[in-house]
């Protein structure tokens, strides 16, 4: 499940490369190396969400499922040279927490 956020996670940051280069034609927006790269990663993400929701719990795989948000934040940072913003520090903060006040025993 983690390597599946993180393989979806580069999928994403390839699309958003993809999505900041000039095309000679709409079609090529779609059809170029990067966009197929990502889509057939995104595609073996969902089968490995699926093999792992065989053998983990959903509450878990849910968790686990939204750590990717994490991964976009630091992947976003590294390879696109994105600022970390207080918005994003606070949005991932809250992921956190979220995923902390989910797992709380009453």
């Amino acid at each position: 499940m983690l390597i599946s956020g993180l393989l979806s996670s580069c999928a994403q940051i390839l699309l958003k490369k993809s999505s900041q280069q000039k095309r000679a034609h709409i079609i090529y927006e779609f059809l170029n190396l990067k966009v197929i790269v990502a889509y057939l990663i995104i595609f073996a993400c969902m089968l490995l969400v699926i093999v792992a929701f065989k053998s983990l719990s959903y509450k878990l795989g849910t968790i686990l499922e939204s750590i990717s948000y994490l991964y976009i934040l630091l992947l976003s940072r590294i390879f696109l040279n994105e600022k970390i913003t207080r918005k994003k520090l606070l949005g991932n903060f809250l992921i956190i927490f979220g995923i902390l006040v989910f797992n709380l025993k009453f």
